[in-house]
């Protein structure tokens, strides 16, 4: 572990649950994550801002192993999960992974979405995979839409679906890539109150947003990518109020001439 990575569990003050060390990601040429090192401690939510391109999803999907890396290691509870020729399955059981764009089975209704994960990967059964399925739905507010199809439903219904589908297979660890992107501002709220809500679960999270005010409020830390870099992470006071890097400043300067701050 690098002393950076170790450093952020300090900050944090608690265990380690996601540790990036040195990680960089290539396509082709282009370099998208240039050494990132990042400590994740369990409970806490770290939220990833910075311009479109900076390099927040793919530091994601790099930790749910959608993309593998090129150099460094990524860690789960200090076990090294990017180690080439690893199974990938039983650590994605671990890590629930929601998208901008939903990526619901538009074939199946709301409680089919649910209920296929636990089912064909925790080997629950159907009527067990069901209850537990009606539960969340209800915690979120769509105990009326288990029949429904996803195009029968608003965009904030729909991403609410993808987030209890995580969560009906019981991660250890939520990753939230941009989900409030693709939605109306109107529909964005309902949305947010669900992350709130896991928050106060204190479920671990990792969210790449532009929703600044949303990450200055539900952040324990917040780090600013640039360029494939962590070029400064911080409290959520200290990011938004006094930040120490010049990028940072004009990111934020930017954002708050743009009235999204």
């Amino acid at each position: 572990m690098t002393d950076a990575a170790a450093a952020g569990e300090t900050d944090a003050g608690r265990t380690a649950k996601l540790e990036l060390d040195s990680v960089v990601k290539r396509f082709g040429q282009r370099t998208v994550l240039d050494h990132v090192d990042l400590s994740v401690a369990e409970s806490e939510v770290i939220c990833l801002i910075g311009a479109s391109g900076s390099g927040k999803s793919t530091l994601l999907r790099c930790c749910n192993l959608l993309e593998p890396i090129d150099d460094g290691a990524i860690y789960l509870d200090g076990v090294d999960i990017s180690e080439p020729g690893l199974s990938t399955d039983p650590i994605r059981r671990r890590i629930g992974m929601v998208f901008q764009n939903y990526n619901l089975f538009p074939h199946m209704n709301v409680l089919r979405n649910v209920t296929i994960g636990p089912m064909k990967v925790l080997g629950q059964s159907t009527a067990v995979a069901q209850v537990a399925a009606h539960e969340l739905l209800a915690v979120f507010g769509l105990a009326d839409k288990a029949r429904a199809y996803p195009d029968q439903l608003s965009g904030g219904q729909q991403q609410r679906v993808a987030i209890v589908r995580a969560l009906a297979m019981k991660p250890e660890l939520m990753l939230l890539d941009e989900i409030t992107a693709a939605l109306d501002p109107e529909l964005v709220g309902e949305v947010l109150d669900v992350i709130r809500g896991l928050k106060q679960e204190r479920m671990t999270m990792v969210l790449a947003t532009h929703e600044m005010s949303f990450a200055r409020e539900i952040s324990d830390r917040v780090a600013f990518l640039d360029q494939g870099v962590v070029c400064e992470i911080g409290s959520p006071q200290q990011i938004f109020n006094d930040p120490v890097e010049p990028r940072t400043r004009q990111f934020l300067q930017r954002v708050i001439d743009a009235g999204r701050l």
